[in-house]
């Protein structure tokens, strides 16, 4: 009771006058009072700066990783990529040159008659351009058994240079006729220049 009489008592004008334990409860106010403004306007702007970094810290980590996994792995990379550019040049020469495209045609020709099939239509269309190759469509119809056109399919296959065979139809022969028509689209590849592109 005495500290509460001693409290209305005081003449804030002139604390240093005060009763000790009115001075001791003033400065804890003031203490706190300074400490909650130092943390409200400085402390924890800074927590809330050290949170983000605490999580940029993690992200770099991530990275860090990654990139020394990828460094670690550096001469298996470059030996990959050595083995890619081997195996492209490989693909690449398998492409006909431009005058390789009607010594094809005919190679592709004469397999369908080699595999015993009757042609009915052998229609070469325009070269279509791509990225960094041209397509060349053939328009195919032929009439044949289902062994001939396997046969016809896996000597296309075994060509030296790449051929395609896309859209094939097969249509049972007309009254009765043991023979099938084969309606496909055989495309081949070659390989554009820099100065053909």
């Amino acid at each position: 009771m005495d500290f509460l009489s001693d409290l209305k008592n005081v003449d804030f004008n002139n604390i240093g006058t005060a009763p000790l334990p009115v001075k001791v409860v003033v400065v804890v106010f003031v203490a706190a009072l300074i400490i909650g403004a130092g943390f409200y306007f400085d402390t924890k702007g800074q927590l809330a700066d050290l949170e983000k970094r605490e999580a940029k810290e993690v992200e770099l980590k991530q990275t860090f990783e990654s990139k020394a996994k990828k460094a670690a792995n550096l001469e298996e990379y470059k030996e990959q990529l050595e083995e890619m550019r081997r195996t492209f040049g490989t693909l690449l020469r398998q492409l006909p040159s431009k005058t390789e495209i009607p010594a094809l045609i005919v190679d592709i020709s004469q397999t369908g008659l080699a595999s015993g099939l009757e042609i009915l239509l052998f229609k070469p269309g325009s070269e279509v351009a791509k990225e960094f190759y041209a397509e060349k469509p053939i328009e195919l119809v032929m009439k044949g058994d289902y062994h001939q056109f396997g046969l016809f399919a896996s000597e296309v296959a075994a060509l030296p240079r790449i051929v395609t065979l896309h859209n094939i139809k097969l249509q049972p022969g007309k009254d009765g006729e043991s023979k099938m028509t084969m309606n496909a689209l055989a495309k081949t590849y070659r390989y554009l220049d820099d100065e053909q592109e």
